[in-house]
């Protein structure tokens, strides 16, 4: 039966008992890692967020009735526990911060007994997923978990801090707001008095930090709450924590600096790592033609090679036709796989065709000084030995080629390239590199809509020397942004740009969005209002804070950092959400649900 802890008060947590207690008596309560028997003595490790302490129970201190009740200890049982603080008389623990001292227990209470556990409660815990994240809560006293999650908390924390000291105002801005166009799917909220109506759910607060700037706020700082109803994968989630942050009077630079030196003081606070400032700086377009995508990880080599003009001209179609078309030929060296088998490149093969390409091109040079071609027959024999010289190809190496449409190819061998360097061991765990992609371009062509779309948002401040190309009848693609993201070891971790403050460039731009007027101050007219009054140059950045804690932990799922995260599907195992709701409240909403 539970027992009360009335008249006893928890005097530390079980990790934090040192030496300097030695003597002591203190009273320590958590959960039952383990517990054994001995006969004449009974071992407990007594466990709560800061680590465990070893209880020890002797019927001679404790008497006979508190040793029968921790004869029926079980695990995940909740103790209270008043004892005296010694030196163990055993083996120690050196994996545990108190693995030298152990709890001569005088007195126990059981505040709370547990039925069997559906999984240990253990670090590392190797159960599958999807019964730990029914039992979440379960999940969430594994020690490693909760040092993800005190970890996060640091973070913030110092955020708060450091944002605080460099002059930043902390403001909350609305969870219930407009919905906009040019973003993600929003999450609607639909609203009871104005039936038919719906309150959005933020994307992220972009159009009020922006006003916050236009009110005078000069330096905004906040740890937003945001939602976006897209498809999920191990770096996204529905609903995720921005370290989002609004600048006035200020261009690039400045806020480039006031990251950096934030980056190297987490860094250094949470993990003793010291990093080296400036960040480098890459502009979007290098990013694409040498590591095939804009958020490259630079902990290793394996670059792309442009080799176009070298086959435009050879008889094998596939290469030439590519380049005719406007596309282009580009391959990696894989130094060292020379000799890989026909199967391992079948599967690379497959690798490709799944993101939209038809093959997959090679040129294998053995240690022998042999070499093999898969497309020897359709090239001469100068050609392919050019093509080997312009690769970097040695004895031994793999040159790999794909062909086609510029972002296809990029985007695909900086893919294959990605995954070649996690299989074959090309990445250092322990090694961050951090980089600002600059000079995005500002409009993407999407096939879907058949028109240009804002890349970033359409508050997006072009170059100045592009703004001669922002006009609907002009050629878009000319038009480079002020904007930039800061990329950690291949993984976008925050973006952000320099915003529009001029409202002829803001015409403009929703012109080239094909927005008119009407349209433009239909969906953003609290801003444009706004903007009537005098708009400050400003700028900002937003930092997905669970990604950030993710790397910096060396994690491969953000639902490592999160206590209660949703599964691919958006739902929520553990409390079986998204659910139906009573008809009554969607009589009170105006919403009927038809079947699809």
């Amino acid at each position: 039966m539970a027992e009360s802890m009335q008249g006893l008060r928890r005097t530390m947590r079980c990790g934090e008992v040192s030496e300097a207690e030695i003597g002591k008596t203190v009273t320590l309560m958590g959960w039952t890692q383990k517990r054994r028997n001995l006969g004449s003595l009974i071992f407990v490790d007594l466990r709560d967020r800061s680590g465990i302490m070893q209880i020890l129970f002797d019927e001679n201190i404790i008497g006979k009735e508190g040793f029968e009740k921790a004869g029926g200890i079980r695990s995940e049982y909740v103790l209270a526990v008043v004892g005296t603080v010694e030196k163990r008389g055993g083996a120690v623990n050196e994996k545990l911060k108190t693995g030298t001292l152990e709890l001569q227990a005088k007195e126990l209470r059981i505040l709370s007994e547990s039925e069997t556990p559906p999984f240990p409660v253990e670090e590392n815990c190797q159960t599958k997923e999807e019964i730990r994240l029914r039992n979440r809560t379960l999940d969430l006293r594994r020690p490693d978990l909760q040092r993800n999650l005190m970890v996060k908390s640091q973070v913030a924390g110092l955020s708060r801090a450091f944002m605080a000291r460099e002059g930043f105002l902390e403001i909350e801005t609305p969870m219930l707001g407009k919905s906009t166009p040019e973003g993600a799917r929003d999450y609607l909220v639909p609203s009871r008095i104005y039936p038919g109506s719906f309150f959005a759910l933020p994307q992220s607060p972009q159009l009020y930090k922006q006003l916050l700037m236009v009110a005078g706020y000069d330096r905004y700082f906040q740890l937003a709450r945001c939602f976006r109803d897209e498809d999920l994968r191990a770096d996204r989630q529905p609903e995720f924590t921005q370290m989002d942050m609004e600048l006035s009077f200020v261009d690039i630079d400045d806020v480039l600096d006031v990251n950096e030196r934030l980056l190297q003081h987490l860094w250094k606070e949470v993990l003793g790592i010291d990093i080296k400032v400036p960040f480098r700086r890459m502009k979007w377009i290098d990013a694409m033609n040498r590591f095939g995508s804009d958020k490259p990880d630079l902990r290793f080599g394996m670059e792309l090679r442009d080799v176009s003009d070298l086959v435009k001209d050879t008889a094998f179609s596939v290469f030439a036709d590519a380049v005719k078309d406007g596309g282009t030929v580009r391959g990696i060296n894989v130094k060292g796989q020379g000799g890989m088998p026909r199967k391992k490149l079948d599967s690379l093969t497959d690798f490709v065709k799944g993101y939209g390409l038809k093959g997959l091109a090679y040129i294998q040079l053995k240690e022998d000084g042999t070499s093999k071609c898969s497309f020897q027959k359709f090239m001469k024999e100068e050609e392919i030995q050019a093509l080997v010289s312009s690769m970097g190809g040695e004895k031994g190496d793999l040159l790999l080629f794909a062909s086609g449409k510029f972002k296809l190819v990029c985007e695909t061998l900086g893919a294959l390239r990605s995954e070649l360097a996690r299989t074959l061991g090309l990445i250092d765990p322990k090694k961050f590199e951090f980089l600002w992609v600059v000079e995005f371009p500002q409009f993407e062509w999407s096939e879907e809509e058949n028109r240009f779309m804002a890349m970033h948002h359409p508050f997006t401040m072009p170059m100045e020397e592009d703004l001669e190309y922002l006009d609907p009848r002009a050629d878009l693609s000319k038009v480079r942004a002020k904007a930039y993201d800061i990329v950690l070891n291949g993984v976008e971790i925050g973006g952000g740009s320099v915003r529009i403050h001029q409202a002829d460039v803001q015409e403009k731009m929703f012109e080239c969005l094909g927005f008119s007027k009407e349209e433009a101050n239909e969906q953003f007219s609290f801003l444009l209002n706004a903007f009537r009054y005098g708009v400050p140059p400003h700028a900002g950045l937003a930092y997905g804070l669970d990604r950030v804690v993710m790397l910096m932990l060396g994690l491969d799922s953000i639902r490592d950092v999160i206590a209660f995260p949703k599964v691919k599907d958006s739902s929520d195992l553990m409390t079986q959400a998204p659910s139906t709701v009573a008809e009554k409240q969607l009589e009170e909403l105006g919403i009927s649900i038809r079947e699809a």
